[in-house]
């Protein structure tokens, strides 16, 4: 599980009326909004308070983002397209889920500068009520890469049990490796993400096609 992230660039841009510069990118957009959210919180931040804040009109929010839900995912879909292809480039040598611990360990490692965003971003992902739906909806999409890989590797279809339960299971391993992250900020996301998905290993590890 990726939650997706990007770095913050500063924009060059005129400055609005109010005197900041207008914000005309989507990273400098998620980090007004990030710090909308930890003032306001999630819910009590609107679109409106995201533009005004960034100098630009509303509907210049919206060429960016579809909704103020987008702009906490990031470029989620992006992320997912690379968690795919780590997963395509392993060997078929490697077995299943070390293959699919390698990649989800690399798909969720950030750079030094990158790792407070982050842990904003799966903080309200993973405590607010209004965006549980929209990560049901987005984990299924980041569960399905895992199934179609597993079934790939097991020579099933993807529908199969088995295969679902690669899915799952991983999806699972992976949220409470981020929950133990939030609740202990100095422990290293690698490691517990790497730890979890090894306990899965001595289940999954040798499952072969019934």
């Amino acid at each position: 599980m990726e939650s997706p992230t990007s770095s913050v660039a500063e924009p060059v841009t005129r400055a609005p009326r109010g005197g900041r510069p207008r914000a005309t990118t989507r990273p400098e957009l998620e980090r007004i909004g990030f710090e909308l959210f930890a003032r306001q919180g999630f819910d009590a931040t609107t679109v409106d308070d995201i533009a005004a804040a960034a100098g630009i009109a509303r509907r210049t929010f919206f060429r960016y983002f579809a909704s103020k839900n987008d702009l906490v995912w990031g470029d989620f879909e992006q992320q997912l397209a690379g968690f795919r292809e780590l997963l395509n480039t392993t060997g078929p040598s490697v077995p299943t889920m070390t293959a699919l611990r390698a990649a989800v360990v690399d798909f969720n490692r950030f750079d030094a500068t990158d790792v407070p965003w982050h842990r904003q971003r799966m903080q309200l992902i993973l405590t607010v009520p209004t965006l549980q739906a929209d990560a049901t909806l987005r984990y299924s999409s980041w569960r399905a890469i895992v199934t179609d890989f597993a079934a790939q590797r097991l020579g099933l279809a993807p529908s199969d049990a088995l295969p679902r339960l690669f899915g799952h299971t991983v999806l699972a391993a992976a949220v409470t490796a981020y929950e133990h992250w939030l609740a202990v900020p100095e422990a290293e996301l690698s490691e517990l993400l790497d730890t979890a998905i090894r306990r899965l290993e001595d289940g999954l590890g040798g499952a072969t096609a019934a």
